[in-house]
């Protein structure tokens, strides 16, 4: 295995997920959406964070998102790292928009420079080791606190954060049960990590 090559949100009614997403910030060609109703309660144990150039295009796309029917967990705001904020979309998925710019530099543009899936686990030394042992390469790593590896052909980087730690940076609690409802596709054979998060051949994720 050597990158993500999608990501496959499981939700209720995917056409209105699609409806929601292309009228939010228009991602549906990094992220799938499949049909489920596994059961699943409060948080998933995991965030899609769109990372931008300043803050007004975070201000329009929380805007658009909220427009679209999202809930904001964090409202847009500065912090010492930069800018954002945190929206739950209508399927239940938690959404973070932030720069580290903490000014304009340019006109308003709702372009988004990278998608991060991140994985809220148990152990994130663990989570690390197996992904490791899966063929992936550490980009960057933060001790026992924070893992992201290189997957530069990937539409959506992979990192590794401990679960209550995300649930924190969310605005959420961390308790949730059942499923995660995230499928993530890979050019390598199906597996499921440490946390349960499923992983299948790309092929299988087309539809």
């Amino acid at each position: 295995m050597t990158s993500i090559d999608s990501v496959t949100l499981e939700v209720a009614d995917p056409q209105a997920a699609k409806d929601f997403y292309t009228a939010a910030f228009g991602v549906d060609t990094q992220v799938r959406l499949r049909a489920s109703d596994a059961p699943t309660t409060g948080f998933r144990a995991f965030t899609l964070s769109l990372t931008v150039s300043q803050p007004s295009t975070v201000k329009n796309l929380v805007g658009s998102t909220i427009d679209a029917g999202a809930t904001a967990l964090k409202p847009v705001a500065k912090s010492f790292w930069g800018y954002g904020g945190v929206v739950r979309a209508p399927d239940g998925t938690i959404w973070k928009v932030a720069t580290s710019a903490k000014k304009d530099t340019g006109p308003d543009t709702r372009e988004i420079d990278d998608i991060v899936l991140l994985l809220g686990v148990a152990d994130v030394a663990a989570s690390k080791r197996f992904y490791v042992d899966h063929g992936l390469a550490v980009a960057k790593s933060f001790g026992r606190k924070y893992v992201e590896f290189a997957t530069p052909s990937s539409p959506v980087k992979l990192a590794l954060y401990g679960r209550r730690a995300l649930a924190k940076d969310a605005g959420v609690s961390p308790d949730g049960t059942g499923s995660h409802r995230l499928t993530l596709g890979t050019d390598g054979g199906p597996f499921t990590d440490p946390d349960g998060f499923a992983w299948e051949p790309s092929h299988v994720n087309h539809g």
